[in-house]
């Protein structure tokens, strides 16, 4: 909203025009009443403009016309209160007109509050003939969409208030010979199509999946092609740039709605990644908990022997040896719980459930690698997997890395890369680990899948009967 420079305020003599307070008299220079930007929705002081509801906003608006009538009034009756004592020098009314001009300020103040909360109501009853509600977007909780979806909806907000913004149609159209009558039912049916217009593409916002993009684009541009038909006699169309914003909306909906969900894919898999290195973690201390008290064990019987003189015996040396094959047993676990590149690369498949020359290939650290093959083998999937390759090496996870780059372009999924499942053939996989081990590999190229299998043959018997 435009505001008065200082101590300009309305001429109570001749309303639409300024006039210069010096602080005791009104001076003769005069200027234009700023006018008001109606598309500015705040208040002097850069607060937000109260809401009006939407429902009753013609009754609220007629209120606020009330309210502000009066305010005129008793704005015009200060102002002529404080002109007619303007000429007087006395130092007694010095005070008096002083809070007279504090008063003025005020019901300007109150006055401008007024006209905006007017202009809103009329803004917001027009949106909403137009078909164009508040509701809650899908791009409202994205930090980093917000801005961007604010500026576009205020220029879609710009656009369905502007006369041929939104909807263009003829001029030149008259009703029984009359060009006003004419341009009314031009006007009216403009806005029975830009309603429709704008309540399916909320629709297609509010339902929108990622995915369903090109179908929620094409179904708009069906909807802006079918109301330029129907409107032919009158050439009335959507305009093209109003619908043009509309489809950024959509685009933009769905390029949200894909980060949101490849985050909350990333999270789950992350949750699964440090569960399982959770469990990794909590069996090697598990097991090293379990050698060191054999450990001590075997110390404590040999200590007994070696206190008895039988340093020299048989079951002496069985427990050095014992003590020897422990102590490397705990040496190797810890090795691998400071090592965290140190694993197991496994590959497995599972024709009964991918079909065949499906692998996937992964690193586990548990203790025990078996119990990450029957963890996977659980009720998500109907058969248990297959094993082709299962070993240790010091550095597993830059053998699993490199081996999923050389099989990059044979990834089932593109985009989740922690989605470990490669069409390719278990012997391609066979001559890759070899090349990055540099030693032969025990390697099963055949899956055996004797579930799947019996499961065929069960089917083939019930289909023979």
């Amino acid at each position: 909203m435009s505001t008065a420079p200082p101590n300009w305020y309305p001429d109570p003599r001749n309303r639409g025009f300024l006039r210069y307070w010096n602080g005791t008299e009104w001076t003769g220079d005069q200027r234009p009443l700023p006018t008001i930007d109606t598309a500015a929705g705040t208040q002097p002081g850069g607060a937000q403009a109260a809401k009006v509801p939407l429902l009753g906003a013609r009754a609220y608006a007629k209120k606020q016309s009330q309210e502000l009538a009066e305010a005129v009034t008793e704005n015009q009756r200060l102002r002529a209160h404080l002109a007619s004592i303007g000429g007087l020098e006395a130092a007694g009314l010095q005070h008096l007109r002083d809070q007279l001009a504090t008063q003025v300020t005020e019901q300007q103040v109150l006055l401008d509050n007024l006209r905006t909360q007017v202009i809103n109501t009329r803004d917001e009853q027009v949106l909403q003939e137009i078909g164009i509600y508040e509701y809650r977007h899908p791009l409202s909780d994205a930090v980093a969409y917000r801005d961007a979806l604010k500026q576009l909806q205020g220029e879609i907000r710009y656009e369905a208030r502007r006369d041929g913004g939104a909807i263009e149609a003829s001029t030149t159209w008259t009703v029984n010979g009359s060009v006003t009558e004419g341009r009314k039912m031009i006007r009216e049916y403009s806005m029975l199509m830009l309603r429709a217009y704008n309540a399916e593409a909320d629709n297609l916002v509010r339902s929108l999946k990622p995915y369903k993009l090109p179908s929620a684009l094409d179904r708009l541009d069906k909807i802006a092609i079918t109301i330029e038909r129907l409107g032919k006699t009158m050439q009335l169309r959507v305009a093209p740039y109003y619908h043009e914003l509309r489809r950024r909306e959509l685009s933009m909906t769905a390029d949200h709605l894909e980060m949101i969900a490849r985050q909350k894919q990333y999270e789950r898999d992350e949750r699964d990644r440090l569960r399982e290195e959770r469990k990794a973690y909590e069996e090697l201390t598990r097991e090293r908990t379990k050698l060191e008290q054999q450990q001590q064990q075997a110390r404590d019987a040999l200590a007994a022997l070696e206190a008895a003189n039988k340093r020299d015996t048989a079951d002496a040396d069985d427990l050095r040896a014992r003590l020897e094959a422990l102590e490397n047993a705990i040496e190797d676990i810890v090795k691998r719980e400071d090592n965290i590149s140190a694993g197991y690369v496994y590959v497995i498949s599972n024709i009964g459930a991918f079909g065949e020359d499906v692998v996937q290939i992964g690193l586990t650290r548990r203790y025990d690698p078996w119990d990450r093959i029957r963890d996977l083998s659980n009720a998500a999937v109907p058969f248990r997997y297959d094993v082709h390759a299962l070993f240790y090496d010091d550095n597993a996870a830059g053998i699993e890395a490199e081996l999923h780059r050389r099989l990059a372009d044979k990834r089932v999924n593109q985009i989740n890369y922690r989605r470990e499942f490669f069409k390719v053939a278990p012997a391609e996989v066979r001559e890759n680990l070899r090349a990055l081990t540099g030693r032969l590999l025990e390697f099963n190229e055949l899956a055996e899948a004797v579930e799947y299998r019996q499961s065929l043959a069960a089917i083939r018997d019930i289909n023979q009967e």
